[in-house]
């Protein structure tokens, strides 16, 4: 399997091909570049635009606020986009070129987490300094719940010292009462996976407790005590909360017994998110951090990863509708730069949706949509024959299921 240029809908490449090509379009620069140890000599760093009364004031604000994010932005590129590699490059059920595909990134994943963690390497991240590391180290935390052999076992004695290390400078700072109590736990969910004896279990059972206080109904939680028309459900809650409770679940009879209801509040969300693709794999651009593009479908695709979708809702018909939300995103020009970096924009180049608190690092969290490739070939999420996904259905006059709220629970 070669890297070919991205292909045009309507092309008859098979649906995993053509989710691997994008997959590996949007991680090459990165880990190559961490790979030579080159990461923060090569990215670029976009940011939002910036707002002043003139242009002196517009360039002041401009520097400030690069500077600011040239703190976090590299741990943000290496910790998001393994969080969406993960599954695939844990996946040992590939044979033929994809395997060999699969072992070579599992590789430059490894010397990437190594680069990104050695105090002597140039590139060696924030992982302490401001709040936003929080954030980011529990991305790759979160990578390694999902790739505990690749991205955990098989790193090197001294590279797994350096990763424990990272994670737990993160210990000093405070997450804000939202979606980050969940960084938190994720981080010390790493550390139990990794083997450390003095994983903090105040910091899991904190943010599980007070998710299940902001859960709202019909599987959605508030983001904090409010409630925000946004894709934080997919991007942060819905994931992390599964993840850690399949890491550390088993530790306390509490928290396994909070596993059925966060199980079937995610599946009744993955169903809600899956009917948001309209026919032509568009879907409603609200909330923020828009930027992240189809990673707003990280719950969907982490239910289909784990065969938990929902009644009614098929794998053959989760793996089209994605498709068409990957091709209707891809096909845009202006996603990536000319070196093959990914731009800010909802769908090709569009700076002007982009947050403060977004840069070039923040956007590869648009990886997590690539989950399914945790699945084998043979799995009927990709090899199953083509079926139509809910909103085509329903306008073009076929039937379609209806619609039932989730029972409080």
């Amino acid at each position: 399997m070669t890297l070919k240029s991205r292909p045009q809908i309507g092309s008859p490449i098979p649906d995993r091909e053509y989710w691997l090509e994008q997959l590996l379009a949007i991680s090459k620069p990165v880990l190559a570049a961490l790979a030579e140890r080159r990461l923060k000599e090569r990215m670029p760093i976009e940011i939002a635009e910036t707002d002043g009364a003139n242009e002196a004031e517009r360039a002041a604000a401009s520097a400030a606020l690069l500077a600011d994010r040239a703190k976090y932005t590299h741990l943000e590129a290496l910790g998001r986009l393994l969080s969406g590699m993960a599954p695939w490059l844990e996946n040992r059920r590939l044979s033929g070129a994809e395997e060999e595909m699969r072992s070579r990134y599992a590789v430059l994943a490894r010397e990437a987490i190594d680069a990104g963690t050695d105090p002597a390497s140039p590139d060696y991240m924030n992982f302490s300094d401001g709040f936003q590391p929080i954030v980011d180290a529990a991305f790759l935390a979160q990578a390694i719940l999902r790739a505990p052999e690749e991205l955990g076992e098989r790193l090197e004695k001294r590279v797994k010292s350096n990763v424990i290390a990272a994670l737990k400078q993160t210990r000093t700072r405070k997450p804000v009462f939202s979606n980050w109590l969940l960084f938190a736990a994720t981080i010390e969910a790493a550390l139990f996976k990794l083997g450390e004896s003095d994983w903090d279990p105040m910091r899991i059972d904190y943010a599980l407790k007070q998710h299940e206080q902001w859960y709202l109904g019909d599987g959605t939680y508030g983001d904090g005590p409010e409630f925000h028309w946004d894709y934080y459900n997919s991007f942060v809650i819905q994931p992390m909360l599964v993840d850690v409770l399949a890491a550390v679940g088993d530790q306390y009879g509490e928290w396994d017994a909070m596993r059925p209801a966060v199980t079937d509040r995610a599946r009744r969300y993955a169903a809600v998110l899956e009917r948001l693709i309209a026919p032509d794999g568009t879907y409603p651009p609200i909330g923020r951090s828009l930027a992240y593009r189809f990673g707003a479908f990280q719950s969907l695709a982490q239910s289909a990863l784990l065969d938990a979708l929902p009644v009614g809702v098929s794998a053959p018909q989760v793996r089209c509708a994605l498709t068409a939300v990957i091709r209707r995103t891809m096909d845009m020009s202006g996603n990536f730069s000319p070196e093959g970096w990914l731009t800010i924009g909802l769908c090709g180049h569009q700076p002007d949706i982009g947050e403060r608190y977004i840069s070039t690092g923040s956007l590869y969290l648009c990886s997590e949509v690539f989950l399914p490739l945790g699945l084998p070939g043979e799995h009927p999420f990709w090899s199953g024959v083509e079926e139509a996904w809910t909103s085509k259905k329903a306008w073009s006059g076929q039937a379609f299921g209806i619609d039932t709220a989730l029972k409080q629970v």
